[in-house]
């Protein structure tokens, strides 16, 4: 680390027919800390890195993100026809210190979303933007904040540093929160939010499924991707279980304080249970399920390199395939077999029937019910 800073080199190479920018981390915490945070990177079996497409992501806006999550970034190996110049990797708007005042307001704020329950991810990323929007009023000196202050740091800020649109939403429902905290009264009504492009989820077939658990050999790995397949877990549910969550007489698998803070069950296969007894005697986990070296929780950089590695051995291409796709797949595959979507919502603790309503659009079985009108031509 340098200067309380992540230290992370970049590379450039061809890989898969395609330039891509290599990330190496100097420490295993730097490593856990931006892989959970970035998840456009993916890993090399053949380079043992990750990596991030160069089309995907501009250099620029990767600079942005690192510098985002605190990272002092080496880039001394990148041509210099696409180095970044010094001006495009500093803030948009150059923003001063907070002062005292605000920053005690602003520890006051986070002791509220601590008394909220909000999750640590979210305290830490609303606590950040709304202290640069503070900190872009002061520059400003606006007196109060108002939906025309946030319009101008969105512009002046978002829009110019060229950040996401999931950034630009982050720093929006950030500043709102802050402002539910200070009891203010703002109108939104004018702030129009930027629209996240719509993609439907990638799926894999039963086939593909049932090859990805077969080149996976080792026990551990196999049985986890079979625990968040078979449950239609997020890889966070899967790493925080406990080993008495596991319902082996019921075949359920209690999911404790999931997103929304709400605990649920979801299904066990009976066919996994034997994995699951062989895995146990094997690793003798003593809290957590998945634990790594020390007895702690398994980390998400683990599980998606575990992941990674069998897609490879498994000899599947698709675009887009993550940890998530193990879940998308198991609600698609309910879907198809014709379990009533609301028990599909259930299982996958969806607040919103209109998040699960999504799988209707990628499933096989719906597909192949329409007919197809050139085949009435002939």
């Amino acid at each position: 680390m340098k200067n309380g800073t992540f230290h992370i080199k970049l590379t450039e190479a061809i890989y898969n027919s395609q330039a891509c920018y290599f990330l190496h981390f100097y420490s295993k915490l730097a490593e856990e800390t931006i892989i959970d945070k970035l998840k456009c990177l993916q890993w090399s079996d053949e380079h043992k890195q990750y990596y991030l497409v160069q089309k995907d992501m501009s250099l620029h806006v990767l600079f942005s993100e690192l510098r985002k999550l605190g990272c002092y970034v080496d880039y001394s190996k990148i041509k210099k026809k696409t180095r970044p110049k010094r001006e495009q990797i500093k803030n948009p708007v150059q923003l001063p210190k907070l002062t005292p005042r605000l920053k005690y307001k602003l520890d006051q704020f986070e002791r509220w979303m601590l008394e909220k329950r909000l999750s640590k991810n979210t305290i830490y990323t609303y606590k950040g933007v709304t202290a640069l929007f503070l900190r872009y009023m002061q520059l400003k000196k606006a007196k109060e904040i108002n939906a025309l202050w946030i319009q101008r740091f969105n512009h002046d800020y978002v829009i110019v540093g060229d950040y996401s649109v999931s950034y630009q939403n982050q720093c929006i429902n950030g500043i709102k929160k802050y402002i539910d905290f200070c009891s203010m009264d703002v109108d939104f009504e004018l702030l129009e939010r930027p629209q996240k492009p719509k993609k439907l989820p990638v799926v894999l077939t039963k086939e593909e499924i049932k090859t990805l658990l077969e080149v996976t050999h080792n026990i551990k790995h196999k049985t986890l991707l079979a625990i968040l397949y078979s449950g239609g877990l997020r890889i966070g549910e899967a790493l925080a279980m406990h080993i008495t969550d596991v319902d082996s007489k019921r075949g359920l698998l209690f999911i404790r304080n999931a997103k929304g803070k709400k605990d649920r069950y979801t299904l066990l296969s009976i066919k996994i249970l034997d994995l699951l007894r062989h895995y146990y005697k094997q690793y003798k986990p003593k809290k957590y399920l998945f634990e790594g070296q020390h007895g702690d929780r398994y980390s998400n950089a683990s599980a998606r390199a575990v992941f990674l590695r069998s897609i490879k051995r498994a000899e599947i291409t698709k675009q887009g395939i993550t940890l998530h796709t193990l879940r998308h797949s198991f609600a698609t595959h309910l879907l198809e077999s014709g379990t009533d979507i609301r028990y599909i919502q259930e299982l996958l603790g969806h607040k919103s029937p209109n998040t699960t309503m999504i799988y209707t659009h990628v499933t096989e079985s719906s597909l192949k019910k329409i007919k197809n009108p050139l085949d009435e031509l002939y």
